[in-house]
């Protein structure tokens, strides 16, 4: 606490230190459709701001960067050369979360500055990012500070998900507040969706975060701004466990980079309705280009999943827990259904020696059996273990004809850690491996660079409805406008056993959720996540045709997405598109309400919606659900009650097309 006090302090020292020159130079960029401008004025200090039609959005913000040797990047600089270009451009992904192919539109300002150093700043249509570039004259340099302030107004209001360590899952239940409301100490975890009075919504994160620490958000200073906050690099350390490493000593600075690098993104997006939020791709456009030649291996897709559901399967003839025959059974559940993958979590080795397995277990002959039906296993591991391990574990994986991993417990995001996360993706990409990230920092790019990187949790997703009440369908439909927004995220949906609130309780060994059936089915389309758990057991799908009928047929990868309406921690109504099927999702928090579904989204001609909604007992009974199935075409409007904490899931083909 006592560096994150020290990094407050510098905060503010250099937010005072901010006021600007009369002799200031001002360097402009605007977006593609003229209506967001940067503009940045070099003088003593160096300030960003960002206008949207003629109005302040940003007020004028203070960005620097101090440099070990006591240099400050942007005090008293001076331009030497400036670039402008104009991008219009494509980008296909290799695991499309929303669109097969996202527009790349932007103008783009680039200074250099005497001494070595530049800006590059970028405006789109839907936001704006900056970002520093260093081209020092050594091949390395350390970096003590970074200033990144964002200045937006005190009463404005935030959906902001805090925490007060660094040592951190980054699992926050979001708040609705005033900034000016919060106390100074705290620390917002991006992205943070900001609404200034009277003015558009802004979100701030970051992108392209590599070999350097994650950014957080300082709150409730004087200034009139949130600040970015960076935890400083870990010297000393001390292992308590398997998974729990904690920093018992921090450096003076924040980070060690390559005397010429570009750091990572400071990401502003802009959105005049809540929906439109749902539709910026910003985080993945500004992160680095695939680094893989060949990524054809990948393959997004669904997985079953043995830990939340705590291997309760029932009607066998065997005893359920961690053996071959349990795991046996859920790869004959995946394959049945498609399913491409199963994941062994915690127990199938002895914690602290990833070489192991547990007694009653043969990893091998169980990758084996899964080949056999077009099943692939992917192994839990604890992070720190991997990395005592790493070359010798992912070999032996390798060797047994694993196709993915499951790495959690990370809980930081300071350089090192960072610098672990691209190392995991690099070498579990070098053995053709996929990988989920647990116990994680939010995305920042790196699904893009290593595209076997698929998901990442750093959500406050199901599981914790093993332990706690705290994920409502409030949380539920707050989170496609916060942590969203970075990018995929492993939620871990799935639940088959529903309740309302007022009737839920955690029970860890025989898990539920809050919120209806049809709720759970919708996060499906809504959330994002080219590795999609069904969290609950074999058992409670077998025993729902009807549910799976759904769940085997939705995609996990899309080729459009259309976002219908929403309000942040209200409701949310998407569309999305794979090959010449469509699929709706909408969800509401504890609220009853009527979703009106226009369907001019569709192509011309006959369509046949199968839909799965609440039942008109589920807002007693959270597990009544109704399946329904009726024509429409692209003139077709409905209109569907949700229950409380409910939900609506529909599958739109052409007739015939089942």
């Amino acid at each position: 606490m006592r560096a994150i006090a020290a990094l407050f302090c510098l905060l503010a020292l250099a937010q005072a230190a901010g006021a600007q020159s009369p002799g200031a130079r001002q360097h402009r960029v605007a977006s593609p459709d003229g209506n967001t401008e940067i503009r940045l004025d070099v003088g003593a200090s160096l300030t960003w701001a960002v206008a949207r039609r003629g109005e302040a959005l940003l007020t004028a913000s203070p960005i620097s960067l101090t440099l070990g040797d006591g240099r400050i990047l942007g005090y008293l600089g001076r331009v030497v050369s400036s670039n402008a270009r104009q991008v219009r451009d494509s980008v296909r992904p290799i695991a499309p979360t929303r669109n097969a192919v996202v527009p790349d539109r932007y103008n783009e300002l680039s200074l250099r500055f005497e001494g070595g150093w530049g800006l590059e700043l970028r405006a789109y249509d839907n936001g704006v990012a900056y970002r520093w570039v260093l081209a020092l004259t050594q091949d390395s340099a350390t970096i003590a500070a970074e200033q990144a302030t964002f200045g937006v107004a005190r009463e404005s209001q935030a959906l902001i998900g805090l925490d007060s360590s660094f040592m951190t899952h980054q699992e926050p239940l979001y708040r609705r507040v005033r900034l000016d409301s919060l106390r100074a100490g705290h620390l917002g975890i991006p992205p943070v969706l900001v609404t200034p009075p009277g003015g558009p919504r802004v979100a701030i994160t970051e992108s392209s975060l590599e070999s350097y620490p994650g950014m957080y958000l300082a709150t409730g200073g004087a200034a009139a701004a949130l600040a970015g906050v960076f935890p400083p690099v870990a010297l000393e350390e001390r292992a308590r466990d398997d998974r729990n490493v904690i920093v018992t000593r921090r450096a003076p600075y924040i980070a060690r980079v390559a005397g010429r690098r570009a750091l990572p993104w400071r990401v502003v997006m802009i959105a005049e309705e809540d929906r439109q939020l749902l539709e910026n791709q910003m985080v993945y456009l500004l992160a680095p280009a695939s680094r893989l030649e060949d990524a054809s291996w990948i393959r997004p897709g669904k997985v079953s999943w043995d830990w939340w559901n705590a291997l309760n399967v029932r009607g066998v003839p065997f005893p359920a827990g961690v053996n071959d025959s349990t795991y046996r059974f859920f790869i004959d559940f995946a394959a049945r259904y498609r399913i491409p993958y199963v994941i062994l979590d915690e127990g199938w080795y002895r914690l602290g020696d990833l070489l192991t397995q547990a007694p009653g277990m043969d990893v091998e002959a169980l990758a084996r059996y899964g080949r056999e039906r077009d099943v692939g296993l992917i192994l839990w591991t604890s992070w720190h273990t991997l990395e005592q391990q790493m070359t010798a574990a992912l070999d032996l994986f390798q060797r047994w004809g694993i196709r993915g991993i499951k790495v959690d417990f990370m809980q930081r995001d300071d350089q090192r850690v960072v610098d672990y996360y691209w190392r995991v993706a690099r070498e579990a990409a070098a053995r053709q491996m996929v990988v989920d990230f647990h116990g994680a920092h939010k995305p920042a790019g790196l699904d893009r660079a290593w595209p076997n990187a698929l998901t990442f949790e750093g959500v406050r997703g199901l599981e914790n409805s093993k332990w706690g009440a705290t994920v409502t369908p409030g949380h539920d439909v707050t989170l496609p406008f916060t942590r969203m927004l970075a990018g995929p995220m492993d939620y871990t949906p799935g639940a088959m056993l529903n309740a309302q609130p007022d009737l839920f309780r955690p029970v860890f060994t025989r898990p539920w959720s809050q919120g209806t059936r049809a709720h759970q089915l919708a996060m499906y389309v809504v959330y994002e996540s080219p590795l999609q758990m069904l969290a609950d057991a074999p058992s409670e799908y077998l025993r729902e045709p009807e549910v799976m009928e759904f769940l085997a047929a939705v995609p996990v990868t899309w080729d459009e997405t259309r976002a219908l309406g929403a309000e942040a921690g209200g409701w949310v109504l998407l569309a999305r598109r794979r090959g010449e099927e469509w699929y709706v999702g909408a969800m509401t928090n504890e609220a009853a309400r009527e979703i009106a579904l226009d369907l001019s989204f569709l192509g011309e001609g006959d369509w046949v919606l199968d839909a799965w909604a609440d039942g008109v007992n589920a807002d007693r009974d959270a597990r009544d659900y109704l399946m329904e199935s009726r024509p429409g075409t692209r003139a077709s409007r409905l209109t569907r009650r949700l229950a409380p904490g409910g939900g609506y899931a529909a599958r739109v083909l052409r007739p015939g097309g089942r």
